[in-house]
């Protein structure tokens, strides 16, 4: 759960520091007093876009800080910080991570609803994603099977597409450029062979040069050789000389062996093995074809390239040449995959089609404690054409009232009875209070936006059944909502010196009371209000 939330600089929060509680957190405030801001800095600390304009007027860079407590005592840092000019980072644990690791790890850790989700509510991929959810439902198989369908379907496609009596003209003009070419391996080193063989006379006579040097009279070996008896008379009476005639005998044989390899180097261009004429128009041979066939930027220059376009080329060229069998391959190849594809997705739609049931039931459950006493809810699971997702199509279907009809969510459900559904669909998809499952902390960002009355309070008790296995924390314009809260914090603001500046505080006891009053009744904290909401908070319990 998030034990502590830390803002700086966001917006008009100069500096705030928030000590969340287990169970129901409920957060109230005038409207404008910055309440928004609160779930700003946590979509922050989840990955939330950020640029410049949350950066506090006249400030640096905004900070947030979320601290979850974790099993065993442990805790969990996740810090936000966006500069003036608009640049972000994000730390876990002060260790810098990507902004994909951020949300990988936050989404594990908090769940967010806002007003704005009840519109998903509608979307068809919103209620199968959440089906699958609840039902604990993956596909990996059928993944596996339709994305294999996708690509054969794709080659066939573009081998349809392509393959025309010009294109299939220059295939053969290019693949027969390259084959008599006669490309190898030993081609990479022309250039070099071209170079040493230009300059041949050159190189023999500093080759030459150098052995004389190191094995002819006065050579190196020579020398270290006629040092030997100099260096016995010297060990006689300094025990370290004894080494170095080792280590002069190590020098003459590396020496020699320097030798050596000298002369086999220069073996060849000596015997004149090398032709420069033929080496010559080889070498502007490979160039021309490197020109031709790697003009690409950054394309790699090397004959080992050369080779690989040649292959992939003649690979085409057969390709087109021999496209009726491949074709006949390719739909047995696609009808086998398709057969695959539709029986994973039978397999797949059966699961959901059981948690569908499942799901009704929960629901229906659910809405009825939220004050839809006779409501009926189902899921429509229908069998439609192979997608990615499956072969199913999901729909909610909702009857909020007696005697009628059941229709998709979609078209009947008022703005009010969305966040009621939406409310419901968290508590059945958390596990409710009998398990708890999912992340461990729940935002509600007036979840019970659009009703009142009644209805209010029930929304508030309903979130205090699933703050019992779920940190829950809300943010609220109801007070017969706020009144369930465990830990009820205010956000005021106040202008200072021509700057405004938001602050939380916790309230408890008579300030809650007043709080309560202020949200019954506005600005007027009449008798009437403050015995009102001492009476929701005894109701509430």
């Amino acid at each position: 759960m998030i034990g502590k939330l830390r803002v700086r600089n966001l917006a008009v929060v100069e500096e705030a520091e928030i000590e969340f509680g287990p169970g129901l957190n409920v957060v109230t405030g005038e409207t404008g007093s910055g309440k928004s801001v609160l779930i700003g800095a946590l979509g922050l600390v989840l990955g939330g876009r950020a640029d410049a304009s949350v950066v506090r007027e006249g400030a640096k860079e905004a900070e947030v800080e979320a601290v979850f407590g974790g099993d065993g005592g442990q805790e969990i840092s996740i810090r936000r910080t966006v500069t003036s000019q608009g640049r972000s980072r994000a730390w876990i644990d002060d260790e810098s991570v990507a902004m994909s690791e951020l949300k990988d790890r936050a989404a594990a850790l908090v769940d967010m609803h806002g007003p704005q989700a009840n519109r998903h509510l509608a979307e068809p991929r919103f209620q199968l994603d959440a089906l699958d959810a609840f039902g604990g439902i993956e596909f990996p198989e059928y993944t596996k099977a339709y994305e294999k369908l996708v690509a054969l379907r794709k080659e066939r496609e573009e081998l349809l597409s392509s393959g025309g009596a010009d294109e299939e003209d220059m295939l053969r003009f290019q693949v027969g450029e390259l084959e008599a070419a006669g490309l190898s391996e030993e081609d990479e080193s022309i250039a070099e062979r071209h170079a040493a063989a230009a300059h041949a006379e050159e190189i023999l006579r500093g080759a030459g040069e150098i052995t004389e040097a190191l094995g002819g009279d006065g050579g190196v070996s020579e020398i270290l050789s006629a040092l030997g008896p100099k260096f016995a008379a010297v060990a006689k009476h300094l025990p370290a000389a004894s080494g170095w005639a080792a280590e002069a005998e190590e020098i003459t044989v590396r020496v020699d062996e320097l030798s050596r390899t000298i002369a086999d180097a220069v073996c060849g261009l000596a015997d004149g093995d090398d032709d420069l004429e033929t080496l010559d128009k080889r070498l502007s041979e490979l160039n021309r074809l490197k020109r031709k066939y790697l003009a690409r930027a950054g394309e790699e220059q090397t004959v080992a390239r050369l080779m690989e376009i040649f292959a992939e080329k003649k690979a085409r060229l057969d390709a087109i040449e021999n496209r009726g069998a491949i074709l006949a391959k390719l739909d047995n190849d696609i009808a086998a995959a398709d057969a695959e594809v539709r029986k994973s997705g039978a397999a797949l739609a059966k699961k959901r089609v059981a948690a569908a049931g499942r799901m009704a039931a929960a629901m229906t459950k659910e809405l009825r404690g939220l004050g839809f006493a006779k409501a009926r809810f189902s899921v429509s699971v229908e069998r439609v054409e192979p997608d990615s997702t499956g072969m199913d199509s999901v729909v909610y279907m909702f009857g909020p009232n007696p005697g009628e009809a059941e229709h998709p969510l979609a078209d009947i459900a008022s703005s009010g009875e969305l966040a009621r559904v939406m409310l419901a669909l968290k508590v059945v998809a958390s596990g409710g209070a009998s398990r708890k499952s999912g992340p461990a902390t729940l935002v509600f960002d007036e979840i019970d936006a659009n009703i009142g009355g009644e209805t209010g309070r029930i929304v508030g008790a309903k979130m205090r059944e699933v703050a019992s296995s779920h940190q829950v924390i809300a943010i609220t314009h109801l007070p017969q909502s706020a009144v369930y809260g465990e830990r009820h914090f205010v956000v005021s603001k106040d202008v200072a010196g021509g700057r405004t500046r938001t602050s939380v505080t916790e309230v408890s006891g008579d300030a809650r009371v007043s709080e309560v009053a202020r949200m019954l009744g506005g600005e007027r904290l009449t008798s009437v209000a403050r015995k009102h909401a001492k009476e929701l908070l005894e109701i509430s319990g």
